[in-house]
Parts: C-alpha cells; sequence; structure tokens
C-alpha cells in the first residue's frame, strides 16, 4: 500500500483525498503549520507522497523522505520546493496551476481599478481628521482606461484571464512572454511587445503574472520601472521577489510610479526590518495616501477556490503516482 502525506493538517479530516486516491493508497496527517522540519522521521518515513502548501521544502530534509517518490505543490508556485535536489533524487514534482485563476485575475484588475478609478485615494481621503472637502481630487492615479495601455508580464492561464478583464474594460492590452508561440496576441485580440522593455515603456498600469525563477527573481528593479510611463500602476499578485520594493518605494516617492497595489511580498508573512515602503504604508504617511494598496497574498482566496486546492492536489497526487501520467508534472529544467 502507497502513502500520502498532507504535513498540515489543512482540512477536518481525509475523506474527500481517500476516496479520489482509492482503497490502495493510505493517508496519514501531519501535526499542524510547524514546518517540515518540525514533522517526525517516522512520518516522513512512509510518505512515498507528500503535498505541501504552506512549508517550504530544502533539500536538506529529503534523506528524511527515502521512500518520496510525488511532490504535490497545492498551488501555482513552484518555488518552495528544492527543485534540483529533489531531481536528483527522482522525486517528481508537480503544482496545481488551474485552482485559482478566476480569483487571482479579478484581484488583479480590481487592485488596477481602485487606484486607476481613485477609490483607495478618495476613500483613504473621506475618512481623514478633518475629512477632505466633499468634491473630486485631480490626481495623475485617475485616468480613463480606453486611454490607456494595460500591460501583462507573463501571459499564462492567469495573465490571460487578466487581459480579458481589462480588455473589457476598455483597456488596451499588451503583453510581453517570451515563451508563448506566435499567435497568441491574434487570438485574444491584444498587441505583444518583443521584449521587457518595450512592453514597459508603452505601459500605464502593470500586471505582474510570472512565475519567480531565476530569470523574473529581482526582474522589476528602479531602473526598469522607470521605463514604465509616468504617472503608471503597478499590480503584482504573483510572486514578491519579482519586484524590488526598494526601488518602488523610489518611484513612488518621486511620483514617477502613481500608485501599486500588491498582493506578495520578497519575504512572507513580513519580519523585522520591514521594508521601507511597508512600514511607510502602515504608518499612513501622507505621501502613501490613496496610492498604495497591500493585501495579504489573498488574491486566490474564496470558498470555491480552496475547496479545488484540495481536490485537484489528489487527482493531481493519483494521477502520477497511481496511474503514471504526465499532469502537471513540473520538468527539473524548467527554470
Amino acid at each position: 500500500m502507497l502513502t500520502v502525506l498532507e504535513p498540515e493538517g489543512l482540512y477536518p479530516d481525509t475523506t474527500l483525498e481517500e476516496e479520489i486516491l482509492g482503497p490502495g493508497v493510505r493517508v496519514i496527517r501531519g501535526g499542524g503549520p510547524g514546518g517540515v522540519e518540525e514533522l517526525p522521521d517516522a512520518l516522513c518515513a512512509e510518505a512515498d507522497g507528500l503535498f505541501i502548501f504552506r512549508h517550504w521544502l530544502p533539500g536538506s530534509q529529503l534523506h528524511r523522505f527515502p521512500k518520496l517518490k510525488v511532490v504535490v505543490r497545492m498551488g501555482v508556485g513552484y518555488d518552495r520546493l528544492d527543485r534540483p535536489a529533489l531531481a536528483a533524487r527522482g522525486v517528481t514534482v508537480c503544482n496545481v496551476p488551474d485552482y485559482g485563476t478566476t480569483e487571482v485575475a479579478d484581484h488583479a484588475v480590481a487592485l488596477a481599478l481602485t487606484l486607476r478609478r481613485g477609490i483607495a485615494l478618495h476613500h483613504d481621503l473621506q475618512r481623514a481628521d478633518p475629512p477632505a472637502e466633499w468634491r473630486y481630487l485631480d490626481s495623475p492615479l485617475v485616468q480613463r482606461a480606453s486611454e490607456q495601455t494595460f500591460g501583462i508580464l507573463g501571459l499564462g492561464r492567469i495573465g490571460t484571464a487578466v487581459a480579458l478583464r481589462a480588455k473589457a474594460f476598455g483597456f488596451r492590452v499588451v503583453f510581453f512572454d517570451p515563451y508563448l508561440p506566435n499567435g497568441v496576441d491574434r487570438a485574444l485580440g491584444i498587441a505583444r511587445a518583443r521584449s521587457l522593455e518595450e512592453l514597459l515603456a508603452q505601459t500605464d498600469t502593470l500586471s505582474i503574472h510570472a512565475p519567480l525563477t531565476r530569470t523574473t527573481r529581482g526582474l522589476l528593479d528602479e531602473a526598469a520601472l522607470r521605463l514604465l510611463r509616468p504617472g503608471a500602476v503597478v499590480v503584482n499578485t504573483a510572486r514578491g521577489p519579482i519586484l524590488d520594493l526598494d526601488g518602488l518605494a523610489a518611484c513612488l516617492r518621486d511620483g514617477h510610479i502613481a500608485g501599486a497595489g500588491l498582493d506578495v511580498l520578497p519575504q512572507e508573512p513580513p519580519v523585522a526590518p520591514i521594508p521601507a515602503l511597508l512600514a511607510a504604508y502602515r504608518a499612513r504617511e501622507p505621501w502613501l495616501t490613496g496610492r498604495l494598496i497591500v493585501t495579504p497574498h489573498s488574491a486566490f482566496h474564496t470558498p470555491h477556490a480552496f475547496a479545488d486546492i484540495r481536490i485537484k492536489s489528489a487527482e493531481t497526487m493519483r494521477d502520477v503516482l497511481l496511474e503514471g501520467r504526465h499532469n502537471n508534472v513540473i520538468m527539473p529544467e524548467a527554470d
């Protein structure tokens, strides 16, 4: 009999997983939110399959999993896993790329529109003490969608969903993704940039939807952000380390960037010393009034998406561990 370990105790029971995986698989659970390092050796030693949600799986821990064959990352990003170390041990790595596509796309566009329509700005001003005058405020943030170019970095499932939403609101949409074949732009009725620089130079509102890889880590530093059009808005619902927060802060301070919406940070949860931009945000410093929105890596979440994570993770584990299929497998050489 094969054994699959769910180390975080995410759900009240394992009935659903047992039903999907079938009678030939035993599902065992860990002790809760503590990291993989806190799991008992005996529990790790039994695992043929391993679910990973919030935990990190460093290579230094893999010797404790001698039977491990498949790891399913219960989400889209797989930067929590030491893939080279897993590959060296012959462990197959999978993700769940389609569980929260609509939620993250909705969240990204909601952040962009909340900034671009001045909703956050006027909200902050009307709850000030004393409240602002009862009238609109002219701001570089507030622009007509049809006069704006909405740039998308990374046109995967979520990026595509964002493109369709932004297009419906009247934005001109352009994307950069060097890994997609020709013709995607024609199929979606949007424009394609040949380089990151070309994308940024024509973008008023930038939405980030790339995975965190060696190539994308730190990709959007201050120099890159200054290629955006003056008064730009930046939204990140992908991975925090793609966007340099110090560079973003510098561009916000001098007004080159009008506003930003962040669902992800370079370190989550943030610990002291927290980034200067986050400190200014929490202190409600006046220069950020209405210009910065931070949500706690919650873009993916609805009850429906959380149920999808559970179902799709179990289905992926079944397909790969039991049936030898290639569903959602991340190749070791993937960047």
